[in-house]
């Protein structure tokens, strides 16, 4: 419990220090936008608040031979931006814990840490990266790839899978899944949350782009 609370500390005095709460009033429209409606994150995050612990509630909410573990730590990422995420995804985890009886407080910690604050951090270290591969030689058209499938779809599978193994090598295993499997239990649940945040980034893209704070008209839509 002292490894969670001490990166949880530590990710939430750098995302603090970043003063996450301006990117909730200074979003600016978007020219595509109709009327030129402001675009707010205050959506996107009042349903990471209301919708997600009920997900990471839910395997101590019910019996079954593997439980089953969805994140959205990268889905909340890209809409969020990791300063906003880092404390969305604590209180995610708080309110996981008063949902759930059986959930503790520490367990609740460690959720908030390895579903939560390190697979956002590591989609962020993957979208710096795949920011350099979309850079002024791209099409547009392969911009917008990368970015919906690059940091939706597999970027998500990979750093939901890596997030897991680190938990499991910090002694949090599945509960009646030997070791070896949980490795693959865990590959295979990261490509469900891949899947799920994949779609949505591209609906975002299309229809909501002001939802996506990793989004970029300039960026991924430059004009000719």
């Amino acid at each position: 419990m002292a490894l969670e609370a001490a990166l949880a500390l530590l990710a939430l005095a750098f995302a603090l220090a970043a003063r996450p709460w301006r990117l909730l009033g200074s979003r600016k429209p978007l020219a595509h936008e109709a009327h030129g409606a402001p675009a707010t994150l205050w959506t996107p995050l009042l349903a990471t608040l209301v919708l997600l612990p009920w997900a990471w509630a839910l395997p101590t909410l019910h019996r079954m031979p593997l439980q089953l573990q969805w994140s959205g730590a990268c889905l909340v990422l890209l809409m969020l931006g990791w300063p906003l995420a880092v404390p969305a995804l604590l209180a995610v985890g708080t309110i996981a814990a008063l949902i759930s009886p059986s959930l503790g407080w520490g367990d609740a910690l460690g959720l908030a840490v390895w579903q939560g604050i390190v697979p956002a951090t590591l989609a962020l270290l993957v979208g710096v990266l795949l920011r350099r591969l979309a850079g002024a030689r791209a099409l547009t058209g392969v911009r917008i790839f990368i970015y919906v499938l690059g940091r939706g779809f597999l970027g998500t599978a990979l750093c939901v899978f890596v997030a897991g193994s680190l938990s499991q090598w910090a002694g949090h295993v599945l509960p009646g899944v030997g070791e070896q499997l949980s490795l693959v239990a865990r590959w295979l649940m990261a490509w469900g949350d891949g899947m799920v945040t994949g779609m949505l980034c591209a609906v975002f893209v299309a229809f909501k782009p002001g939802w996506l704070a990793t989004w970029s008209d300039q960026l991924y839509l430059p004009k000719p």
